[in-house]
């Protein structure tokens, strides 16, 4: 026994480095807990997301611990870093509601975009097209994109908590703060923020299920229980629509997946990167290995029933704990893994309150929501305010996404605008043709699908 312990260790030594990295197996193993810790928030999040456009809530559960555990095992083997992969938060929101319940798109047509994007993004990886668009898009319209989805997510949370609720003559206004489902998210978001503030990791998972426990104690929550089998994957494997989503219609559609994935990943590999000491004269080693590790994962979640999986920013937490290779993501994966027999927890924490009126309520899951639309605000920050060919697009781009309900049209928006401030300040050269056709393209979506 002590042999084969001592072998196994050896083998994890010379197929992840760990001597070159400056690291050991123990080390990794608390870095990959620690990741899996701050972003199994995504495990509950996502089925109730994904279940609002009329997917079904268990085989989505199913979708995103497997499409994880295999999106985080290829980062892990392929490219060797300590960066987790699972459904990324946004992506999941432009999926439900900007294409599925907005557009009026079949999930099963939204799933082969995903796929199909996906696809592009493997096939985009040898004619330098993804390095074009990355160098093409404003730096003031990148962060001013992730802002915009994080305000996005946060209505949403403030909506599933109540804290918000429609009104004929406003929109939207203030809801009761005395009801038992706005208490018991408050409740919750203080729990998170406090543990935020205290740098305490897996915040977002402690805040969730310290709501959960107060949820049990008011009858707000049912308990149903801890273990259980894996629910069927049945009901989402492979349904995905390829040949739908190749129609004309979808053509943004699939544009936007392609987007988002590109900037995500690319930000998150460069940011947990740099923490971890992984650059190397500005350029990152194993990029392109890296990059499909989230475009593989992403065409199998796809075909398992989960939206865009990429790059997780989370991962600086295990980077923080001492990760320096894929053998932490081999711990992570294992715990996606792990996670499917405790199926009536999910349920439990994802599940709902529905209202005298009937309208249906998160209040554990919305905290998590709120917070993530916080952590996505930094941004702002690096939006040049003082030029107003800048400034516009990105202040457009913002606001539209949360009150436009769409992440396409904030998008669509900022572009457009960008492009024409450009040309009309005789300043077009400042911004690179992609943008300037890109715009071109939103405008004519624009007339001729509106």
């Amino acid at each position: 026994m002590a042999m084969s312990t001592v072998s196994g260790s050896s083998w994890f030594q010379r197929r992840f480095a760990l001597a070159q990295n400056a690291t050991t197996v123990r080390t990794e193993i608390l870095a990959g807990v620690t990741t899996f810790l701050t972003l199994a928030y995504i495990i509950f999040v996502q089925p109730v997301v994904l279940s609002a456009c009329g997917m079904d809530f268990g085989a989505v559960v199913v979708a995103t611990c497997i499409s994880s555990a295999i999106a985080t095992l290829l980062m892990a083997f392929l490219a060797n870093y300590p960066i987790a992969v699972a459904p990324a938060m946004g992506h999941n929101f432009f999926f439900a509601f900007g294409v599925v319940v907005g557009m009026k798109v079949p999930w099963q047509v939204a799933l082969g975009g995903v796929a199909v994007a996906g696809i592009l993004f493997v096939l985009t990886a040898g004619i330098g097209l993804r390095e074009k668009l990355i160098t093409a898009i404003p730096e003031s319209l990148k962060h001013a994109i992730a802002v915009g989805i994080g305000l996005l997510i946060a209505v949403v949370g403030l909506e599933w908590a109540g804290i918000i609720v429609d009104s004929p003559g406003t929109l939207v206004t203030l809801g009761s703060l005395r009801s038992g489902p706005v208490l018991l998210c408050l409740f919750g978001l203080a729990v998170m923020s406090a543990l935020f503030a205290l740098k305490v990791r897996g915040a977002v998972l402690g805040g969730m299920l310290a709501a959960t426990v107060a949820g049990l104690a008011t009858d707000l929550v049912q308990y149903q229980g801890v273990f259980s089998a894996p629910p069927s994957l049945a009901p989402t494997l492979l349904k995905l629509d390829i040949l739908g989503a190749l129609k004309p219609q979808m053509v943004a559609v699939i544009f936007v997946f392609f987007f988002l994935a590109l900037f995500d990943s690319v930000g998150t590999l460069v940011g947990v990167a740099g923490q971890a000491g992984l650059m190397r004269g500005g350029t990152l080693p194993r990029a392109r290995q890296a990059l499909l590790s989230d475009a593989v994962g992403t065409v199998c979640g796809a075909g398992l029933g989960t939206s865009t999986v990429t790059a997780y920013i989370e991962s600086a937490t295990g980077v923080a704990a001492g990760g320096r290779t894929g053998l932490a993501n081999v711990v992570t994966a294992a715990l996606f893994l792990l996670a499917l027999p405790f199926y009536p927890l999910v349920k439990m924490i994802g599940g709902g309150y529905q209202t005298a009126d009937g309208r249906m309520l998160y209040p554990v899951i919305a905290p998590a929501l709120i917070v993530v639309g916080t952590m996505m605000m930094h941004g702002v920050r690096k939006v040049d305010w003082d030029d107003m060919t800048e400034a516009i697009p990105s202040f457009l781009t913002i606001i539209l996404m949360p009150l436009a309900f769409s992440i396409t049209e904030g998008i669509a928006f900022g572009f457009i605008s960008h492009s024409f401030l450009k040309i009309v300040t005789g300043r077009w050269r400042e911004a690179h043709w992609l943008v300037h056709t890109f715009a071109l393209l939103f405008l004519v979506r624009y007339m001729v699908l509106t």
